[in-house]
């Protein structure tokens, strides 16, 4: 593909720097790291937090760059530069357009919580209705094909582009994804072609990233307002704080908005029966009613499921389809995922809340099905917002009976100091630093009718202690703590 191609229309300053011989210059791919650059490729300079693309031009053209990208003027010898205005932009446009193919019907969500349950529920329901379906999240890839665990929410421009045209060359047609802030704000997304997308809820997160609330707030509506064509279904959860918000910023951008839950008028819940690994739903869709009976614990989980129905529905699958595929959903790991009981009946979950309102919820959910006492087990990451452990602190102490304060991912933070911080709002807290004897202890603690969430690391397999990450996995250490007791 030539650089004129890959370059297109889309940026104007680039239409006096493309011209004749240069826009002709086979590029043979593109990258924004340095050391994955081999000759013919493109390489851009994107300024990261730790140190600028620029810097890296001298190794890329070593290596065989047949042409820099910069958001400044540079020097690459006798390599041409090109100098845009947003270079991750032009990554991701670039990416797009020099991979090319895309599953047919694409969709995304964004939120603060939710966003892996949406994407796995969308393919599911997708599935279901008989099209081959792939998600792509925190979790990693599912697809007809593959199961890959992964780490990232919203992959970079070129692994997620190259990620698109190989589901769309194994036939998967419809492809959920979760749009991080990160993501977004990083012009991740763009070159996605979008049919549908999301908002699930907005809650304190990233707050090391984003100066406030509000500002984190307007990276999630980047989705509305740049990325999906206007005119397009935006699902919206009515229910949340922010909705109000959201259905705003979605109608200002032109899109057709479609809400869901309690207050919603595409989906409608008119209520809602708890019980200990299923939940009753009524649900509206214009005249007609359905009871939907889903496998799954947690009134948040009743949210996502109407997210995901609601964008099934925008692209084409029948409403009755889509509700009788609510019925056979299975949770996303580590989302209110149960992992096992005691031998008089006190459930055992994992669950991914590693921020303050997404503990609320799980300890909400909860409650309407313990007969016993709610057990708490969680800590919070290094590194990150410490702003929100004493809050998570408060929370643990004001919803939960029991609660057991540890270690999560503390990096490079010491681990005492990170719990100090939350145990200063957590009076009632057992402070416990290894994880695994945390969870020992809190199975060793529960009676019947008592339901324990361990919390914050949900699907991880590692614990990244200083620089080094080890194996560790909740669910494991779960199940083993559980299987002591009748050992």
């Amino acid at each position: 593909m030539n650089l004129r191609d890959i370059a297109g229309n889309v940026f104007p300053e680039l239409n006096t720097q493309i011209g004749g011989a240069l826009g002709d210059l086979e590029i043979s791919g593109i990258s924004a790291d340095s050391r994955k650059v081999s000759p013919g490729m493109a390489f851009v300079a994107v300024a990261g937090t730790k140190a600028d693309g620029a810097s890296f031009i001298a190794d890329a053209v070593s290596r065989g760059a047949s042409v820099v990208v910069a958001g400044h003027q540079a020097d690459a010898g006798s390599v041409p530069v090109l100098q845009v205005s947003e270079p991750r932009r032009f990554l991701s446009i670039a990416a797009s357009r020099f991979f090319g193919r895309q599953p047919e019907t694409m969709v995304a969500v964004t939120g603060t919580a939710g966003k892996t349950s949406v994407a796995s529920f969308t393919r599911q329901i997708w599935a279901h209705a008989g099209h081959p379906a792939a998600m792509i999240g925190t979790t990693g890839v599912v697809s007809p094909t593959r199961n890959e665990y992964g780490a990232l929410t919203t992959p970079d421009p070129v692994s997620l582009h190259e990620l698109l045209a190989e589901l769309a060359e194994e036939g998967v047609t419809h492809a959920a994804m979760e749009a991080s802030s990160h993501g977004l704000d990083q012009f991740r997304l763009d070159g996605v072609r979008l049919a549908a997308a999301a908002f699930t809820n907005l809650g304190r997160d990233h707050m090391d990233y984003h100066p406030t609330v509000e500002d984190y707030m307007a990276a999630k509506m980047r989705l509305f307002r740049d990325l999906l064509p206007k005119g397009s279904p935006a699902v919206i959860f009515a229910d949340d704080a922010w909705s109000a918000q959201a259905i705003a910023a979605a109608r200002d951008a032109g899109q057709d908005v479609r809400t869901v839950g309690r207050k919603g008028s595409f989906l409608t819940l008119k209520r809602v029966e708890h019980f200990r690994h299923k939940q009753i739903a009524e649900v509206h869709i214009g005249g007609d009613i359905s009871e939907v009976h889903i496998p799954l614990a947690g009134d948040f989980q009743i949210a996502n499921a109407l997210v995901a129905a609601g964008l099934a529905i925008s692209t084409g699958v029948a409403a009755p389809v889509a509700m009788a595929a609510l019925e056979k959903l299975v949770g996303a790991s580590g989302r209110l995922e149960l992992v096992g009981h005691t031998h008089d009946g006190a459930l055992a979950y994992v669950d991914y809340a590693h921020k303050p309102d997404a503990l609320e919820n799980v300890l909400n959910s909860v409650r309407p099905f313990t007969t016993g006492r709610v057990v708490v087990v969680f800590g919070c990451g290094g590194d990150r917002d410490r702003g929100k452990r004493p809050i998570m602190g408060e929370i643990a102490c004001r919803l939960a009976d029991v609660v057991i304060v540890t270690d999560d991912n503390p990096r490079s933070e010491d681990p005492a100091a990170i719990r100090s911080e939350i145990m200063a709002a957590a009076a009632c807290a057992t402070e416990i630093g290894d994880r695994a004897e945390a969870i020992r202890n809190a199975v060793g603690l529960l009676k019947s009718g008592d339901t324990l969430i361990v919390a914050g690391k949900g699907h991880e397999e590692g614990q990244t202690i200083g620089g080094v990450t080890l194996p560790f996995s909740d669910h494991v250490e779960l199940r083993k703590a559980l299987e002591g007791l009748t050992s």
